[in-house]
C-alpha cells in the first residue's frame, strides 16, 4: 500500500531531495503501522516510540544516499526489525537524547562512518542552540530533555517551582524551533523533544 495513495518511487525523489513535505506523508502514513508492529515485540511504550523516532530520523539523515529495492514500507519495517533485535539483544530501553542520534549502532555497515559524521554535525548545532540559553534554561532544558528528569525532580535539584522549570523548558524548545528550522526540519524537531 502506497502512503495516502502516492506511489513511493514518486516520494523517494523528493525525499533525497530534502522535501519536508514527501518526509511527512511518509511520516504520517508510517509511524502508526510501525509504533504497533514495534510494541506488539517490545512491550514497552517509551521504548517502541523511541525506535519509530530512529527510523524516521535516520531516514531522513540518509535519505540523499537511500537505495532501496523493494518496497518503501518493506524498508522501514526491516528497520524496525533490526532495531527490535538490536534492543532484545542489548537487554534494556536505550535512552537517548534524540538530537544526538546516537541509536545507529556501531556494527552499522552501510556509510556508518559518514552517517556518523553527519550526526555529529547535527549535534554540535544542537549543542551550539541550547548554549545561547540563559544558564538556567540551559540547566532545567538539558536536565528535562537530556537526564529525563520529572519536572518535580528538577524543581527540587534547581531549588525553584515546576511552574519555572516548566517555563524554562518552554523558552528553550521556543528558542531551539526558531534557530534550527533551517537545518532540522520541524517534523523531526518535534520527534526530538516532544
Amino acid at each position: 500500500m502506497s502512503p495516502n495513495g502516492y506511489d513511493h518511487r514518486n516520494l523517494l525523489p523528493s525525499l533525497r531531495e530534502g522535501n519536508q513535505k514527501a518526509f511527512e506523508v511518509i511520516y504520517d502514513f508510517f509511524a502508526d503501522r510501525l509504533y504497533r508492529y514495534v510494541y506488539r515485540r517490545v512491550h514497552v511504550k517509551e521504548t517502541s516510540e523511541e525506535i519509530v523516532q530512529e527510523i524516521f530520523v535516520s531516514l531522513w539523515v540518509r535519505r540523499e544516499s537511500l537505495e532501496i529495492t523493494t518496497s518503501l514500507g518493506s524498508y522501514l519495517y526491516g528497520a524496525a526489525k533490526h532495531k527490535i533485535l538490536s534492543y532484545i539483544r542489548a537487554d534494556r530501553v536505550r535512552k537517548k537524547y534524540a538530537a544526538e542520534f546516537t541509536l545507529f549502532s556501531l556494527e552499522r555497515t552501510d556509510n556508518s562512518n559518514q552517517e556518523l559524521m553527519e550526526l555529529k554535525d547535527l549535534q554540535q548545532a544542537i549543542d551550539e542552540r541550547i548554549s545561547e540559553l540563559p544558564k538556567k534554561c540551559q540547566t532545567a532544558f538539558r536536565m528535562s530533555r537530556i537526564e529525563h528528569e520529572p519536572i518535580q525532580r528538577i524543581a527540587e535539584r534547581m531549588n525553584i517551582s515546576n511552574r519555572t522549570v516548566e517555563n524554562y523548558i518552554s523558552q528553550a524548545l521556543k528558542h531551539l524551533r526558531l534557530r534550527l528550522t533551517h537545518i532540522i526540519p520541524p517534523i523531526i524537531l518535534q520527534l526530538i523533544w516532544f
